[in-house]
Formats: structure tokens, C-alpha cells, sequence
């Protein structure tokens, strides 16, 4: 058994770790509040958004806009892919890194015969990928998220796709469900797909009604999306739609970045108050163990005075 100093030691140790732990997690739970907020906030935007955009989008067919075309590959030829992956700057938040790591593996995985390039948004998604494939096509380092912020990301993103330069752009983040969920998911940004445009908003509007007590719109019912809306265009209709799908393009990208802090900062606290918890019962059995080699102490010592005693009578 350790000696009494050194339980000691390691007592205060573990007690000074739980103080910092505690801090962090009080510091995530508030970031988590706020950006909570924000990112609940701007679901409700983007379904209104992408709800105007779906009833104007019938005119998609008749215009000719690069992110609503999708890419038609040659036969043998390899599909070029850009993956975004959106992780955090810092460690310390659970499992939230490692699941959108392993996603993207298991992506690149099942898909051997295209040509996928990696980018990353956070420094542990760009360790990832060096350490995977050695190189990535871009690599972006947001402290905050605003829509000016992600400006560079998404202009990389539309300006490679308009050039021809990928068939397809997908973004690997963490979809916020609560403090104690967060799902790893991979979706396809460009080209803009009307068919996901429609799972999109019917997922937003079983939120919305989750959130006000109604029934969940069911496959098939008209959502308010699908309600046909006559709309008077002033202007170029044309340029109106291209600046509509930039528009949606970086309103998408800002979702998914909000939602993947959101879930960071969720990820970090709880892993935060495990870490505490876990402190607290270290401290509770190195007491316990230094009340049993203090008590071994006293009685050997009671059992040499005993003995000194006797030998001396």
C-alpha cells in the first residue's frame, strides 16, 4: 500500500484536475446556451428560406444555373467529390471529433471509385487528414460563426464547383438533437437537389410542430412548402434564382456549422461533468485508502510500543 504522504499527494492533485474540469464545464454549458439559441434560431429562418426558394425553384427547369445542374460523368470516367469536414479547434469534447472522422472513413470506404478530395473546417479535422491521406484541398479556422465568417468557405465551395473542378461537394458535420445526442450525418450542398430540398424543409416542419404541439406532417401531405404561391418577379428572374441558390448554398454551410458548435460545445460539457464526477469518486477511494494506511500506521505503532513494553516488564 502507497504511504500516507503520497495518497496525499495524489489527493490534491485529483482535486486540483477536478477544479478545472468543473471550470470547463460550467464554460461549455454556457457556450452551449448560447449557441443553442442561436442555432434553433436560425433553423426557423432557413426553413422560411428554403420555403420560398422551393416555390420559386419550379423554374429551375427552364433556367440554366451552374449549382442546379448536376454533373453528368463520362463512362469508366471517376467522379470527382470534395468532403468538408467540420470539426472543432480543440480537444477535450468526447467522442464529437472521432465520429465525424469515422464517417468520413467509412464514406471513403464505400466509395473507392470516385476521386474524393478532403477539406476540413477546425484544426482536428485538418490532423485527420494529413494523417490519412497526407494532403488536403483546403483548410479553414473559424473562432466565431457568423455568415461573414464563413464568407471564405463558402465561396471556396460554390467557386470549385463552378469551375468543374468536383461533380459533387458534401459536408460531414454533427446534427444538433440535445445536449445528450448529437448525430454525425453527411450531406450533399452542390449540386442544389429539389428532392432534398423537400426532406429538408419537411424535416424543419416536424420540428416546428414539435415545437408548438402539432401532429408531424406525414409523407405526402402538403407542408406549407407545397403549397403553390404565385410570386410577381420584378427584375431578372434569372439573376433572382442565381443569387437565391448562392444564397441557400452559404445558409446551408452556416447551418451545419452551427449545428456541429452547438453539438461541440454540448459534447465538451458533458464530457466535462464525467470527468468531475469521475474526479469525486478517485478522491472518495484515495481517502478511503488513506484512512486505511493511516489506521495501519497507528495500530503498528500502538503493536512496537506494546512490544518495546513487554520486553522491557
Amino acid at each position: 500500500m502507497a504511504g500516507t504522504k503520497e495518497i496525499k499527494r495524489r489527493i490534491r492533485s485529483v482535486k486540483n484536475t477536478k477544479k478545472i474540469t468543473k471550470a470547463m464545464e460550467l464554460v461549455a454549458a454556457s457556450k452551449m446556451k448560447r449557441v443553442v439559441s442561436l442555432t434553433l434560431a436560425s433553423r426557423l429562418y432557413a426553413e422560411y428560406s428554403w420555403e420560398i426558394l422551393t416555390s420559386i425553384a419550379k423554374n429551375v427547369e427552364e433556367l440554366e444555373h451552374p449549382l442546379f445542374a448536376e454533373r453528368k460523368k463520362k463512362k469508366n470516367e471517376k467522379e470527382n467529390i470534395l468532403l468538408i469536414l467540420i470539426t472543432s479547434n480543440r480537444g477535450l469534447c468526447g467522442a464529437y471529433n472521432a465520429q465525424i472522422m469515422k464517417k468520413a472513413l467509412t464514406f471513403l470506404k464505400t466509395n473507392k471509385n470516385a476521386n474524393i478530395s478532403l477539406g476540413s473546417v477546425g484544426k482536428k479535422g485538418e490532423i485527420f487528414i494529413n494523417r490519412t491521406i497526407g494532403f488536403s484541398s483546403a483548410n479553414f479556422i473559424l473562432d466565431d460563426v457568423t455568415l461573414a465568417d464563413i464568407e471564405p468557405v463558402a465561396k471556396y465551395v460554390i467557386d470549385e464547383y463552378k469551375n468543374l473542378t468536383y461533380g459533387k461537394v458534401l459536408v460531414a458535420y454533427t446534427d444538433f438533437i440535445s445536449a445528450l445526442t448529437q448525430k454525425p450525418n453527411i450531406k450533399q450542398i452542390l449540386p442544389v437537389s429539389k428532392v432534398d430540398l423537400k426532406k429538408v424543409i419537411e424535416s424543419l416542419e416536424n420540428i416546428r410542430h414539435a415545437e408548438v404541439g402539432l401532429p408531424q406532417s406525414q409523407s405526402g401531405s402538403p407542408t406549407s412548402a407545397q403549397i403553390k404561391v404565385d410570386y410577381l418577379f420584378e427584375g431578372d428572374k434569372v439573376k433572382l434564382i442565381s443569387s437565391l441558390a448562392e444564397k441557400l448554398t452559404r445558409m446551408q454551410i452556416y447551418q451545419m456549422i452551427i449545428e456541429s458548435n452547438a453539438s461541440e460545445q454540448s459534447s465538451r460539457m458533458v464530457a466535462m461533468k464525467n470527468a468531475s464526477d469521475a474526479s469525486g469518486e478517485m478522491i472518495d477511494d484515495l481517502t478511503l485508502m488513506f484512512n486505511k494506511a493511516r489506521q495501519a500506521n497507528i495500530t503498528r505503532e500502538i503493536s512496537e510500543i506494546s512490544a518495546g513494553m513487554a520486553s522491557v516488564s
